[in-house]
């Protein structure tokens, strides 16, 4: 005869419960297990004791670089320099020198240097200017007479005039004759000719004195 069990005794319905009661142990193990540090054993440090430098650390005044000193100046050094040593070398003068009547003392004869000849001024203009014998007119009248008309020149029809320069020098000779301004043919050589055989002028004079002056003149040719 088959026992009836009791509700109380019958366990197969609290299985449930203790399924989800060991689930729930297994999970907080597992858990627990992924959860749990191991920590060193150490000394403990007390927070409150380190000394706190972060406000020094951050705060650092501007560090200041002195400027770089200023260069050595080099004292100039003192050489001494040792006295020149005294010559004691004693210089012999014979001055007993006998001179006999037969030597003759030459004389320094000292001589002049050659003086620069000095090229004489020539003048353009004159206090007192050189003026022919007679006056212009005069001079002209004899340039008129003396002078030759060139053949050529006639032959050729030329007209004009011939411009003459010299010099009067200080006894009124008439010098360095030469045609300055011509128109050719033979022209320029006979008013050449003419001027040259000239009488003598009264001579120029500057300040009273007799010097020389330069002169130019027209000589005219023209046919009649």
């Amino acid at each position: 005869m088959e026992a009836k069990k009791t509700e109380k005794a019958n366990l197969s319905r609290k299985t449930g419960l203790f399924f989800n009661i060991g689930l729930l142990v297994t999970m907080c193990l597992v858990v627990l297990a992924f959860e749990w540090k191991n920590y060193d054993d150490g000394d403990l440090v007390d927070l409150g004791q380190v000394q706190d430098d972060f406000e020094d650390l951050l705060e650092i005044p501007p560090t200041e670089q002195p400027p770089p000193p200023p260069p050595k100046i080099q004292q100039p050094e003192i050489i001494e320099v040792p006295d020149e040593e005294e010559i004691e070398e004693e210089i012999e003068v014979d001055l007993d020198v006998e001179i006999t009547e037969e030597e003759v003392i030459e004389d320094i004869v000292i001589e002049e240097a050659p003086e620069e000849e000095v090229a004489e001024e020539v003048f353009m203009i004159v206090e007192d200017p050189a003026t022919p014998p007679g006056g212009y007119e005069a001079f002209y009248k004899y340039v008129a007479d003396k002078l030759k008309y060139p053949a050529q020149a006639r032959r050729m029809g030329i007209e004009g005039k011939v411009y003459v320069q010299f010099v009067v020098d200080k006894d009124g000779s008439l010098t360095e004759v030469q045609a300055v301004k011509g128109i050719g043919a033979g022209c320029d050589e006979e008013a050449v000719r003419v001027i040259k055989g000239a009488p003598k002028w009264s001579p120029p004079k500057q300040r009273g004195k007799p010097v020389k002056q330069r002169i130019i003149l027209p000589i005219t040719f023209k046919l009649g």
